[in-house]
């Protein structure tokens, strides 16, 4: 980057997660001085009482002193007026922007961003790069050799957005061979590119969440909605390691941080719904009454950013990123969407104006495959689930497998594709709560909007899902919520990821075994070096080759009796997420025995033994050669105190 990296700049963000992933991003692009605050005061007690600050980057919502007014105050000021002034705004809305600008913004970018948009963003200000054009760009079709239209479309890393994949792959393979357009996805890492994108005329068209669509529409941008993506789909988990009480499920969430993948989203709506039915007062940060705070982060941060923040209580999110923390030990499924109101919409096909007045042909001939490609997930999940691996996870970032997408598929009250004709009175009972009840996005014409005469041609004939009770209706969701969880459990999802190499070890006359993706190496008995006030299991640091570890003797923690360590006693070094990341820890067993290939319909659920013994560390049982093995997990095994402690050390 061309901006000097030694530059002063002030960070001012609330929440000490999201401020350290910012910091983090800073550092990645090179800058070393940063001073930081955790709200507006904060920040105006440095700007006042420190050396000259050279920019500011600060979030909007905060309590106190918002982001708002920190810029018309640096702007009032005569000294600081012209510092050039970055707001990260998690606020997402239009209305939002404009507000912004009028109080002389240098530059907005929305949260939560990457190191490319934040560096875009600081050249902006320096007069590096030029501002981007505000408003909606004219799209300027693109066709192949013999006359067809390039449709290019982005979709996010998420089930919703399956039937694009599925039809993509169909294409691919010819089984479908459409004759008026050829498609090229776009697979974009979260909401604000999608929406930057579309906007700025680089797409023909986006699987985009139903409120983000509407607000831009009101705003100018030339889009219709054509069909829906989907309906029901996402899921509402909590932390797995905070203790809960099902008679007392509003103290499990009072004074939190929720997290939700953006404001204009169905996952904001439904949280704020039941959050709101426990007697909780959910909002964002600054509102003036608030015990549970919603911060948008990106979706696939979410399961890791779960597991380090203590206070945060729980996500909401598209699947199948909340079934894949369930499945890793970070999280307990608490309500599918589909189970407090079933058949809503969420993601939605749009389509720009430039595209649909031009080639009328092409558009009916992709929304009638797309149509085709969610019947195709329906009547074959199995398939669907090997498509999906390789469409949401192309640069394997996310781990994800088959067995979690085929469990999302073909769960009971989950995601539905086979009815996706946009019923207009759904969006306009989730456009009324969200507008009137939370005060999120402005209310548009959605019978302008939403242009249903492709989706009546390719849905005819086909079955309708009518929605349930909706939003503003005399409707109980947290009796909904006690009532799916007393008919269904979770083991379902609990076991998904357990498949694999696993490392057999003994320890007390036992067999167990742990995942070798936990595992970095073994090496025999060091020696140990005690460490001063931690508990027995904690038995101190060994120096591995110049690294320290802290060393935890399983026996121990396990409640076993102590042995004395012998030329078979080994040490297997492990990575445990900590809140401030991965930790190499060494935790002594008797003996390492094998590598075992495990299915997973070899595992065997652990059984249920009470109260009175904590089995949360046993993720499951299996039988190899005539004897039972326990998989341990060892993230669960380890508590938020001892990760505290082992970080410490």
């Amino acid at each position: 980057m061309s901006v000097p990296s030694d530059i002063r700049i002030l960070l001012v963000e609330d929440s000490s997660i999201m401020r350290k992933m910012e910091l983090a991003i800073l550092r990645e692009l090179g800058f070393v001085n940063v001073s930081e605050a955790d709200d507006g005061r904060a920040a105006v007690e440095k700007l006042v009482t420190e050396e000259p600050v050279e920019l500011i980057i600060s979030d909007w919502n905060m309590p106190n002193f918002d982001g708002y007014e920190l810029l018309k105050w640096v702007r009032a000021d005569a000294r600081r007026k012209n510092t050039p002034f970055i707001m990260a705004t998690a606020q997402g809305e239009k209305k939002q922007v404009s507000l912004a600008r009028e109080a002389g913004v240098s530059a907005l970018v929305a949260k939560p961003f990457n190191a490319d948009e934040l560096r875009a963003k600081i050249e902006q200000c320096f007069g590096q790069a030029e501002a981007a054009d505000e408003g909606s760009k004219a799209r300027q079709p693109q066709f192949t050799d013999d006359g067809r239209l390039k449709l290019k479309i982005a979709h996010i890393q998420i089930t919703d957005h399956l039937i694009l994949g599925v039809l993509k792959h169909q294409i691919e393979t010819g089984l479908a061979r459409p004759k008026h357009f050829v498609l090229e996805t776009v697979c974009l890492p979260g909401w604000n590119p999608v929406q930057q994108k579309l906007e700025n005329g680089e797409l023909d068209g986006a699987l985009v969440l139903a409120p983000i669509g509407m607000d831009l529409f009101g705003y100018g941008v030339p889009i219709k909605l054509c069909l829906l993506a989907h309906k029901n789909g996402s899921i509402f988990v909590r932390r797995k390691s905070r203790e809960y009480r099902k008679d007392r499920p509003a103290d499990y969430f009072r004074d939190t941080a929720f997290y939700i993948p953006h404001r204009l989203s169905v996952h904001h709506m439904i949280s704020h719904m039941y959050l709101s039915q426990l007697g909780l007062a959910p909002g964002t940060p600054g509102e003036s009454v608030s015990d549970v705070r919603f911060e948008v982060v990106p979706p696939i941060k979410m399961p890791e950013l779960l597991a380090q923040s203590e206070l945060c209580s729980g996500f909401m999110v598209a699947e199948p990123l909340g079934t894949k923390a369930i499945a890793s030990g970070a999280a307990e499924l608490h309500f599918l969407s589909g189970e407090v109101w079933e058949h809503h919409p969420c993601c939605v096909v749009t389509l720009r104006d430039e595209v649909i007045a031009a080639h009328e042909a092409a558009v009916q001939e992709f929304i009638s495959l797309l149509v085709k490609a969610g019947q195709f997930v329906k009547t074959e999940p199995g398939a669907a689930a090997d498509i999906a691996v390789n469409f949401l996870d192309p640069g394997k970032t996310l781990g994800l497998k088959k067995a979690v997408l085929q469990n999302v598929l073909t769960e009971p009250s989950g995601i539905t594709t086979t009815d996706l004709f946009p019923v207009i009175d759904d969006l306009r009972r989730m456009q009324d709560y969200m507008v009137h009840k939370m005060g999120v996005g402005a209310a548009v014409d959605l019978d302008a909007f939403v242009e249903t005469r492709f989706a009546e041609v390719a849905c005819q004939g086909l079955p309708r899902e009518l929605s349930s009770h909706a939003p503003g209706e005399d409707l109980d969701l947290v009796a909904k919520v006690e009532a799916a969880r007393a008919a269904a459990g979770q083991s379902s999802k609990a076991m998904l990821t357990s498949e694999g190499k696993y490392l057999s070890f003994a320890l007390g006359g036992e067999d167990w075994a742990m995942a070798v993706l936990k595992t970095r190496e073994i090496v025999g008995m060091q020696p140990v070096t005690k460490v001063a006030r931690m508990p027995e299991y904690i038995r101190g640091v060994i120096n591995l080759r110049g690294r320290v570890i802290p060393l935890v003797d399983l026996r121990l923690k396990l409640g076993m009796d102590q042995r004395a360590y012998d030329e078979r006693t080994c040490v297997i070094v492990v990575e445990v997420m900590g809140r401030k990341g991965v930790v190499q820890t060494g935790v002594v067993v008797d003996s390492v025995t094998e590598v075992l290939n495990i299915r997973q319909d070899q595992i065997m659920e652990a059984p249920n033994f009470g109260a009175q013994l904590d089995t949360r560390h046993i993720q499951g049982l299996v039988q190899v050669g005539g004897r039972v093995k326990i998989l341990l997990n060892i993230d669960r095994l380890l508590s938020d105190q001892d990760m505290n402690m082992l970080e410490a050390v």
